[in-house]
């Protein structure tokens, strides 16, 4: 694949920055003021715009007036996981006496509240039920509660469909009617708002006369780690909310369980930024959900103990181990698949889709991701749900909205696609394994109308380039700091030329380097990670273009700046 580098394009207007480094990559990324880097929580846009708070708060505090019992049913991914969390969490501290919880069986059950789930809050005796990360598209299980006269309330964020379940009340910023300003809330911060609200509502109605008013703020690390864990975009009402949890976490005012994840990541809690959350954090809590039950990581992130919560890190720690070697295994099937249809995936290639019947269904997202990144095309992957059911997982390009595609292909060819949800860059979908390579057809034809072959060629935009002395570990930890970084506001990265001076492979897949600018100056450690070996066979470039990112290496004492790169190409 062409890949292409090019430099971010700086906004108009005034600096928005004294520095003149963070000054040019804030304003490449669209900053227009000052005041979108202050991340006070005074600036959190308020609940009041969010719509269908008010009718939720008044369905709670019937509950809590009546006790009645609540479950409250998540999604099996780590932003479903820290939104089932913190409700549990918050309605306890609110002084909600019956509260559970009830994950789905990924591999059972599937996405959302099904019929199957639903029977499940049926056999627990719940009054009502609080869907957190899900809800706007589980018709038929809400059908079956309304059905038994429990009470629904949705909190998803997930884009719905033309059709709404009939649920007693539906919390979506994505809603048509809704106008809250940002539409890129995690399920994790809807469920927050949601807390918020109904602790206001708490406070008008004279409900704390008798007790203290619980601080909702020792949630926001939950927060934080669910919205950068699901790679929305970092918006500056998102930035708000992941900032403030990071600062907490820093502070080790964080919960025992995300305080024992960091443990075993081997990171330092206060050097913990946004890209450590979301490389090392989540996904040892994402394992338990792809390969087990999220039930392990819920229960690690309600821990009170140290004790307890390590014993559950642990436990994630080696079902994130298995993940890996499934996810590598995976990866090798499908490049030899692609290998062998080369005369199929080609030039006229312009979206990928897998299927193998014995892959693992809990890492099909995962492998989707990778093959979207190694060959920058839109790709869906699938495994073996049922007899004549196809499970599987799409992931998008820039320039095509995944869960438009889907409900594009299914409103032509309504046979093939059984059920599909999602976003713009990340989709779900069931489809009849009769149509598996209708669909493959039909994915690539469509995709070809919608893009175009620039939406293809991989752009790397990049923040320029560094002059040897800015090239330090103060550099370094001032940009890591300057976040938080993570979707549509990217972690600063750089380009420039550099001499090869030495390099080998690491760890069978890692291509170590030390490196000089071209233009002269100081030597530097450089190393690209997973890199494909079959690329370097003698290890010959001498010189090259890299795009890279400013880390810090510490070892036994010593910190030194280290380039991690991202992308090679050889010059001359």
């Amino acid at each position: 694949m062409i890949k292409k580098i090019e430099r971010r394009a700086l906004s108009d207007g005034i600096a928005v920055s004294h520095d003149p480094l963070l000054d040019r990559i804030y304003r490449s990324r669209g900053i227009t003021t000052d005041q979108h880097l202050n991340y006070a929580l005074k600036f959190m846009l308020p609940p009041a715009l969010l719509t269908h708070l008010e009718q939720a708060t008044t369905l709670l505090i019937q509950a809590y007036q009546q006790q009645q019992k609540i479950v409250i049913v998540g999604d099996f991914d780590a932003d479903g996981a820290t939104s089932i969390a913190l409700t549990v969490f918050a309605l306890r501290q609110l002084g909600f006496q019956f509260v559970d919880y009830l994950v789905p069986d990924r591999f059972e059950q599937g996405y959302g509240l099904s019929v199957s789930v639903a029977e499940q809050v049926l056999a627990r005796q719940a009054d009502l039920v609080i869907t957190v990360d899900n809800g706007v598209s589980s018709f038929e299980g809400i059908t079956y509660l309304k059905q038994h006269q429990i009470k629904v309330i949705v909190t998803d964020h997930h884009l719905p469909g033309e059709q709404l379940p009939e649920a007693d009340v539906i919390v979506n910023p994505n809603l048509r009617d809704c106008g809250f300003p940002s539409k890129y809330l995690a399920g994790v911060g809807v469920a927050f708002y949601l807390m918020v609200a109904l602790r206001a509502a708490f406070r008008d109605q004279g409900l704390f006369a008798d007790k203290q008013e619980p601080n909702f703020a020792e949630l926001l690390d939950l927060v934080a780690l669910g919205t950068v864990a699901d790679v929305v975009p970092l918006d500056y009402n998102n930035r708000i909310l992941v900032s403030q949890g990071l600062a907490r976490i820093r502070a080790e005012r964080c919960h025992c369980g995300i305080r024992a994840l960091i443990e075993v990541a081997n990171l330092e809690i206060s050097q913990v930024v946004a890209s450590n959350l979301g490389f090392s954090v989540a996904p040892r809590l994402n394992a338990a959900g792809r390969i087990d039950n999220m039930s392990i990581g819920v229960e690690l992130l309600l821990a009170e103990s140290m004790e307890q919560a390590r014993a559950l890190a642990l436990e994630l720690d080696s079902l994130n181990q298995t993940r890996k070697e499934i996810e590598t295994g995976m990866k090798q099937e499908a490049l030899h698949f692609l290998r062998e249809l080369k005369h199929v995936y080609q030039q006229d290639t312009f979206a990928i889709a897998l299927y193998q019947p014995d892959w693992h269904q809990g890492v099909l997202g995962i492998l989707a991701a990778r093959m979207k990144d190694q060959f920058h095309r839109p790709t869906a992957v699938f495994a073996q749900e049922e007899e004549g059911i196809l499970r599987g997982s799409a992931r998008s390009i820039e320039g095509l909205h995944i869960r438009d595609l889907l409900e594009y292909i299914h409103s032509q060819h309504p046979e093939i696609i059984i059920k599909f949800g999602g976003h713009a860059m990340a989709a779900g979908l069931s489809i009849h394994e009769q149509y598996f390579t209708k669909f493959q057809q039909l994915f690539n034809q469509y995709a070809k109308a919608w893009l175009d072959e620039k939406s293809l060629q991989g752009v790397i935009y990049t923040d320029g380039e560094l002059v040897s002395q800015q090239m330090n570990v103060e550099t370094a930890e001032k940009l890591q700091f300057a976040g938080p970084w993570g979707q549509h506001f990217p972690e600063p990265q750089f380009d420039g030329e550099f001499r090869i001076l030495q390099q080998r492979i690491v760890g069978e897949k890692h291509l170590k380097m030390l490196v000089e600018p071209i233009t002269g100056g100081n030597m530097f450690d450089a190393i690209q990670f997973n890199v494909d070996t079959r690329l370097y066979p003698d290890l010959s470039i001498k010189s090259a273009r890299m795009v890279y990112h400013l880390a810090v290496n510490e070892y036994r004492g010593n910190r030194q700046v280290q380039l991690l790169v991202n992308y090679i190409e050889a010059l001359g």
